[in-house]
């Protein structure tokens, strides 16, 4: 938490161009004794200056600010200081696209407001908000950055698919910090890689179908959101859509299952690894990326059990090294990497 902070209350600056909204989430964070706002913004400009003076643990932030947006603002206060920023997001397709690039700026994590922008009702979403805001006090944000490896140019005409026969395949996991993570990782990886590739992202599912269409945009590799019936095969990255779990049957093929979350999550990359240690063994890879809790542990597990590879984001390079800690700390992973190094690995593994 910041040197600032003398009470242990976690301290947050609340930035939203409506003074409605900035009221409500006054009101129902110090409904809660762990929480205290220190300050108030009205758009992204005056956010960037509040963050400066007060130094907060945590910050909330709306998108749509005059002068500037939630992106710009994200970028401008993490480029001067690693302070931690939660959206709140309308739960339409646009405020999914509009947090993904928040995310992408290097925001940690997101909350959807009930009802869309107009509702200051966030008794619905108070205890998601209450966890998020305090994952993100202990998280390590960074600004968005460039790998010194430039992205492989994304060709004219992409080959969608290749032949499954022997193919091999990587499951990501990933969830705090995911978006911006998997942004210095697919976009790096050249269309002729040799294995099909599952990201299980824990995301609603506006929010899949927009990641999903943003790494399709930058990469080599075809990314799309999984459906029912698609294939695992080399030249192309499936999103595993948000609350659906994707399983695989003897062919590789996508199944979408509406059984209950594990480990609090739908999608789960438990479900997923678990299913396709059964059906590929020693031909899948699993990595598990920067995220919170424990989801990938049991499916690690699995993964090494059928012959599989683990391969985990260190420490140092994770957001929120909770779901790479759990694996790392039962002895499972082969390797342990920083962000940068993960695309060279998989193109050192299966170029």
């Amino acid at each position: 938490m910041s040197e600032k902070n003398v009470s242990g209350k976690i301290r947050v600056l609340v930035v939203d161009d409506s003074a409605f909204m900035r009221v409500a989430v006054k009101r129902v964070l110090e409904s809660d004794e762990r929480f205290e706002v220190v300050g108030q913004a009205k758009d992204g400009a005056d956010a960037v200056v509040q963050a400066r003076a007060l130094k907060p643990d945590v910050i909330t932030m709306d998108f749509n600010m005059p002068r500037m947006n939630g992106a710009e603002a994200v970028r401008a206060i993490l480029a001067e200081r690693p302070q931690p920023v939660v959206m709140l997001s309308a739960h339409t397709q646009k405020g999914a696209v509009e947090t993904l690039e928040a995310l992408s700026a290097g925001a940690v994590d997101f909350v959807t407001k009930p009802d869309g922008e107009v509702s200051t009702d966030l008794s619905h979403v108070k205890d998601e908000l209450f966890r998020k805001l305090r994952a993100a006090a202990r998280s390590r944000p960074t600004a968005a950055g460039v790998s010194s490896a430039p992205p492989p140019p994304v060709p004219a005409s992409r080959p969608v698919y290749r032949t499954f026969s022997g193919a091999s395949l990587l499951v990501v996991a990933v969830s705090t910090g995911g978006p911006a993570a998997l942004e210095r990782v697919i976009p790096r990886l050249p269309a002729s890689l040799d294995v099909g590739i599952v990201v299980v992202q824990h995301m609603p599912a506006a929010f899949t179908r927009a990641l999903a269409a943003r790494l399709d945009g930058i990469s080599a590799l075809t990314v799309k959101e999984a459906q029912e019936g698609d294939r695992t095969l080399p030249g192309g990255v499936l999103i595993a859509p948000g609350d659906r779990h994707v399983v695989l049957d003897s062919a590789g093929a996508v199944k979408l299952a509406d059984s209950p979350p594990v480990n609090g999550c739908r999608p789960s990359a438990d479900v997923t690894l678990q299913a396709a240690a059964r059906v590929f063994g020693s031909r899948l890879t699993a990595l598990v990326m920067t995220g919170m809790g424990r989801d990938g542990a049991i499916g690690a597990r699995a993964v090494k059990a059928a012959g599989g590879r683990v391969l985990v984001q260190d420490r140092a390079t994770s957001v929120v090294w909770g779901m790479p800690r759990a694996v790392s700390e039962a002895g499972l992973a082969d390797d342990e990497l920083p962000l940068d190094d993960i695309a060279p690995k998989l193109v050192k593994l299966f170029g």
